[in-house]
Order: C-alpha cells, then sequence, then structure tokens
C-alpha cells in the first residue's frame, strides 16, 4: 500500500458520488489530505458522514471542500491551489434528469484537466468507463489498445459521453503535457457509503431485492467492486508505471440471472421477492416501443462482452469475487445501517 505523508493534497471531483465517497475514504486512510469538488457546501455532510463511517471521525473532520460545476469556471483555479494530485471522478449518470450527459462531461474533463495543467499538479486520473475500450463481444477481449466510437444516438448518449471526454482528455494531455492515466470501470456494484450514495447505481440488485422487475430480462455485465475500481484509482496515482496508461477495471462476467441466483442462494431471507422467472426477448422489444430503459436493455440483449484486465493487475491491483460482491452490495441495500465491508 502506498501512504501519503501528510503533506500531499489530492483533489478529488464529485465529493457525493458513489465511488468518490470510497475514493476519498481509501486516500485519508493511506495518509493524503484530500479535498472534494461539490456544488453546494450542503452536501459536505453528506460527505463527511460517509468518510466517517470507514475511516473515523478526525480523518472525516481533515477533508476539505471547494465548491464547483462541471458546466461553471467558477471554484476551479481555487479548489487546484496547493493540490499535487487531481482524481476526476465527476460524471454525468444516465439517471441524471433533465442533464446533457455528453455536454456536461466533455465540458466538465475540459475545465478540471485545463485547470490541472495550468497549477502543475503531478498527475491526473480520469475515470473512464469500460464502454470506450469497445464492446468485447466479437470473441476477442476489449483491451485498454481498442477504442470505442461513438454512436450518436439518443440510447447511447452515456456511453457517447465517456468515449468523447476521454479522447478530449487524451487531446489536452497531449497538447499542455499533463501527466494523466484513465481507469475504465465496466459494471460497478459494491456496497454505498451512505443512504443516498450509489442511487441509480445500485438499482439493478435494489430492484431484484424489491421485485420491480417481474422478470428478468437476458442481459449481463463485467461487475467490478467499487470498492476496487477506488484501489485502482490510487494505484493509477501514485505508480510511474501508470503514467500515460489506460486501465480496464474488470471482475467476472454475470448473466442477470446469475444475479438473481446468488442473492437467493446467498442471501435466502432477504431475498425472497427476487424473481425467479426469464423475460423473454420478444417482451423485451416489445416494451422498448414505448419505455425508453427497455430500448437500452433491447440493445444488450445476448450480449456477453468479453474484457481483458490484465494490465491492471499487473500493477498490483487485485479485484474481489463478483459473488462477494453482489453480496455485499446486497446487504448494504436491505440493512442500511450495517457497516461496508
Amino acid at each position: 500500500m502506498t501512504l501519503g505523508n501528510g503533506s500531499e493534497t489530492v483533489l478529488v471531483t464529485g465529493g457525493t458520488g458513489y465511488l468518490a465517497g470510497w475514493v476519498i475514504t481509501g486516500l485519508v486512510q493511506r495518509g493524503y489530505r484530500v479535498r472534494a469538488t461539490v456544488r453546494s457546501l450542503g452536501a459536505a455532510e453528506q460527505v463527511r458522514a460517509a468518510v466517517r463511517g470507514r475511516a473515523g471521525q478526525e480523518a472525516a473532520r481533515g477533508v476539505e471542500f471547494a465548491v464547483a460545476d462541471l458546466l461553471g469556471d467558477e471554484g476551479w483555479d481555487k479548489a487546484f491551489e496547493g493540490v499535487h494530485y487531481v482524481l476526476h471522478t465527476a460524471s454525468p449518470m444516465p439517471f441524471d434528469p433533465g442533464v446533457d450527459l455528453v455536454r456536461t462531461a466533455r465540458e466538465g474533463t475540459r475545465r478540471v484537466l485545463g485547470a490541472a495543467a495550468r497549477t502543475g499538479v503531478r498527475r491526473a486520473v480520469l475515470t473512464s468507463s469500460g464502454t470506450t475500450a469497445g464492446a468485447g463481444d466479437s470473441g476477442t477481449p476489449a483491451t485498454e489498445t481498442t477504442y470505442a466510437e461513438p454512436s450518436g444516438t439518443p440510447q447511447r448518449a452515456y456511453p457517447d459521453s465517456k468515449i468523447l471526454a476521454e479522447r478530449d482528455a487524451w487531446e489536452l494531455a497531449g497538447a499542455t503535457g499533463l501527466e494523466l492515466s484513465a481507469v475504465l470501470p465496466t459494471f460497478m456494484q459494491g456496497p454505498p457509503l451512505g443512504a443516498r450514495n450509489g442511487a441509480g447505481t445500485t438499482d439493478v440488485i435494489r430492484r431484484l431485492l424489491t421485485r420491480e422487475i417481474p422478470a428478468v430480462p437476458n442481459i449481463g455485465w463485467n461487475v467490478v467492486d467499487v470498492r476496487d475500481v477506488a484501489e485502482l484509482h490510487i494505484l493509477a496515482m501514485t505508480s510511474p508505471a501508470a503514467a500515460g496508461q489506460r486501465f480496464l477495471a474488470s471482475g467476472s462476467f454475470l448473466w442477470y440471472r446469475d444475479i438473481a441466483r446468488i442473492l437467493r442462494d446467498k442471501l435466502p431471507d432477504e431475498a425472497t421477492k427476487v424473481p425467479t422467472r426469464t423475460m423473454p426477448d420478444t417482451i423485451v422489444k416489445l416494451l422498448a416501443r414505448v419505455n425508453p430503459q427497455m430500448a437500452m436493455v433491447r440493445l444488450e440483449l445476448g450480449r456477453e462482452r468479453l474484457v481483458d484486465s490484465g494490465k491492471a493487475r499487473a500493477l498490483g491491483w487485485q479485484p474481489r469475487p463478483a459473488e462477494q460482491t453482489i453480496v455485499d452490495t446486497a446487504i448494504a441495500l436491505t440493512a442500511k445501517d450495517s457497516p461496508s465491508t
């Protein structure tokens, strides 16, 4: 484990985010000073509460805050004062209502990394996405050497936002000399830090537990634990070998029906409502005509994507088993007051 010396400051953007909470916690546990960006100081206590539960009161009190928004210039230069590293985890999510995903992601990335270049940080780490490495469903695993092209369709706005934002990041780094690394997580799950943290991201499991879906569609994901993704961000920040590199963060592929089975097998008391039936593809396709979410599901029917995260493992990264991630997520969702592991 790489430890900070107490004098190095790391800026983490999007401090209230699902991933950011675990990143901040990991940094303060290693002795780094952390400054988190929030859109208003009213969110500071939410971040401190998340850190407090894992790292203690003193560590939580030490987290600093800077008010800055991805779509505005105000506050960014001040946020970067005295900063040695920046971990740019902030990005709009597909369930953010009324948000232009592509514009917000691209402008935010340019704004953050532009400020990083101006202020001379040692390294910036960008949270990208596994989707930027391509589909990985042609029999050949996606790797860091593969790059996806944006589709330009409304249904793929979120993948497009990540593809274009990462492209902008590398172009800016090349033009300014900014030392950059990028982490490309696949499908993040894992226990949220706090009741509001992770909402939306963990809905795949929550909807099974509450039986919001009566049957399971024929889709799946490469599951990776949010705690392990946070660890990889810190490795990418500190490892000399990570400079100028991309790192896919992926665990095992699980079909949605596998996730349902794991919940029923490992947590029978909590999983009494988990559906046992599979939703026929024909039903998904019919629903896709009137439901935007099902239109996205339709695009993934039967697709088992292959991902090679060997490059991250070569840095010493070891993701935990996907089954453990599913179980830990469900425990956290059904018992909000129990500590995450």
